[in-house]
Parts: structure tokens; sequence; C-alpha cells
């Protein structure tokens, strides 16, 4: 069957297309994909402004309209810390849901951070052992450990890379003040969860998801995406110190020539290397593997679960179940289809 998977991020909305049944590996078939930074649209209260909202519902009909050509049988569509944390939130999924006929599921940090994990875990199997998978997106950045298919613990904090720049780093380049002052604040908002992490003893797999890391992993020697998924991509401890220290001199202009980089993301790279750096601090490791599959092949995977087991997977008591009888995640009417 094929599936399809729209992602309202904080950087950007995105629909993928995959073609996939269960038990098999999804591929990817189609992708359609716009910059669209929802935080940049916020109005003073912290509510997406009416310009916002019709970006992205103009983006959600394209979405349904693309999978509707491409004879996708199902849509789950999902948003995060974006909409999550908009004072107006809830009204921007019902009109979505009332203009577009497009069901958004709100996904908690937790949640993201467990579906990411579950991903993981599917692209490194059972023989990885214990693993910390570390992601982080625009508004918030997620840690989840576990020996299991689903983690044992999974946290969210609003330390994504699109926040931190908008709230410390205003100057571009940045002053040495605030890079410092943000160094402090990252770490001692991490230093007290990451003691919770250590209970669960030393992880034999760290892992990194999401544009972010792979921006991260590419300026600092990795291969390129052309290279393809099963290409071994590690990002060291000492190599991410040392882009960290040069990209707090650089402007974001000087970023974008950075193998790897996008003009979208190069402002707030650095932000995203400061988070990445005082997490491998913290959890004492020198290197983590880059994973080419994250939140959305989570989602699409426990689909194809839902399909063999006919029902949900029930994760741990800790970790809120994603989909409830208020809002499910796929779409209450066939893909392309209008009522």
């Amino acid at each position: 069957m094929r599936l399809g998977v729209l992602d309202i991020g904080s950087n950007t909305v995105h629909l993928l297309l995959v073609d996939a049944h269960p038990g098999a590996q999804p591929v990817a078939f189609a992708s359609h994909k716009r910059p669209l930074s929802l935080v940049k649209h916020l109005e003073p209260d912290g509510s997406i402004s009416e310009v916002g909202q019709r970006e992205l519902l103009d983006f959600v009909l394209e979405a349904w309209a693309f999978a509707g050509r491409h004879n996708a049988e199902d849509l789950l569509a999902f948003c995060t810390s974006a909409i999550r944390e908009a004072t107006n939130g809830e009204a921007v999924i019902e009109r979505i849901q009332r203009e577009a006929n497009v069901t958004l599921q709100e996904l908690t940090g937790r949640e993201e951070a467990a579906m990411t994990f579950f991903a993981v875990r599917r692209w490194y199997g059972w023989g990885a052992g214990t693993v910390l998978s570390l992601d982080i997106g625009g508004g918030s950045f997620e840690m989840a450990m576990g020996n299991d298919s689903l983690p044992d613990l999974a946290e969210s904090f609003p330390l994504g890379a699109q926040r931190l720049t908008r709230d410390w780093l205003r100057e571009d380049p940045p002053t040495a003040k605030s890079v410092k002052e943000l160094r402090r604040y990252i770490r001692s908002t991490l230093k007290p969860v990451v003691r919770g992490f250590r209970d669960l003893g030393k992880p034999t797999l760290v892992t990194g998801t999401s544009k972010t890391f792979r921006s991260l992993a590419r300026i600092a020697g990795s291969a390129p995406s052309g290279a393809g998924p099963y290409v071994r991509r590690v990002l060291e401890r000492t190599d991410l110190g040392l882009w960290a220290q040069r990209m707090s001199a650089m402007s974001a202009g000087d970023r974008v020539h950075l193998p790897g980089v996008s003009e979208a993301r190069a402002p707030q790279l650095l932000a995203g290397a400061l988070v990445a750096e005082a997490a491998m601090e913290l959890f004492e490791t020198e290197e983590l593997e880059i994973c080419p599959w994250a939140l959305r092949e989570g989602l699409i995977l426990r689909r194809l679960d839902q399909l063999i087991f006919d029902g949900p997977l029930a994760p741990p008591e800790h970790i809120r179940p994603i989909e409830s009888e208020r809002r499910r995640s796929v779409t209450q009417h066939p893909v392309g289809s209008r009522q």
C-alpha cells in the first residue's frame, strides 16, 4: 500500500509518500515540501497569525491533492511543537480539519521522542543493545533511551535550534557573550534530567536524528546524502566542539557555504551545535551515529504494526499512547476524496 505522512514542523511542512506493507521496509516514493517557519508567524500573544494559518492551510490542501494524484491509500498527519505551543493551536487544528478535511494529530514532546526512538530501534535492530536517541528540531530537543522497541525514558525540552536562535542569538554573527550565556542555559536545562537517564545504565549506541544532526555530521566530514542511507555517518564530539567554535564567529551567510548547510538552516545551525555538544558532554559520549530514520518513519512503522495486529501497540504506562478517541492520526476519508 502507499502511505502518506504529513509532517507540520517548526521549519518545514513536508509530505512523504512511501510504498510499504506489514513486515517490509517502507520505501520512499515521492516527497512534497515547503519551507514554512511558523515561529516567524507568531503574534505577540503567542498565536499563529492569519498569514501563517493561510500558508499552512494552502500547503495542507496541496499535500492532500498531491497524495490523491499519487494514489495514496492512507494519510497520517501530525504536528509538533510549533502548533503544540501556540496559544491558538487547537483552533488552528480545528480549522485544518474544517477547511481541508485533514485531521492533524498533535504529538506531545514525549510522544515525539518515543516514536523517533521506535524508528531508530527498527533501523539498528536488537543487536544495538541499549540505545540513546537524540533529536534536535526547530522548536524542541528530544531524548529517549531503552532496550526495547519503545523507550524506558523519553523526554522533551524547549531547546530547538530555531527557538534558541530567536531567543538567544539575535545578532549575526552572535556576540561572544550571547553564545556563552546560551551554553550555560542549555547545560543548566539538561543537567538534572541527564542524571535520570544515567539510572538506566550506559548506552551501547548513541544516535542523532534530524536535519540538524545530519548537517553537523556533514560539515565535520561525513558522507553527503547522495552516498545513500546505508553509509555509516558518525559525529565525533571533538569535531563538533571545533565547528561550534568556528561557527560562533561566522555569519549565517558564511555558514551557507559549509557542506550540507541550506540557506534556511544556516542561521540556526550554531544553536543546534551547542545543544548537541552539551548533550554529548553530559552523557560522556565521544561519538554518535547519524540514523537516517526519525519521527516520520516511526509513525509509518507503527501504522504498519497496527495493520498486522489490528490494534494500537501499547507503550509503557509512563508514555501516553499517541492515538486517542478525540483525535486520530489518520484522515477520516480516503485520500483524494472530498465531502
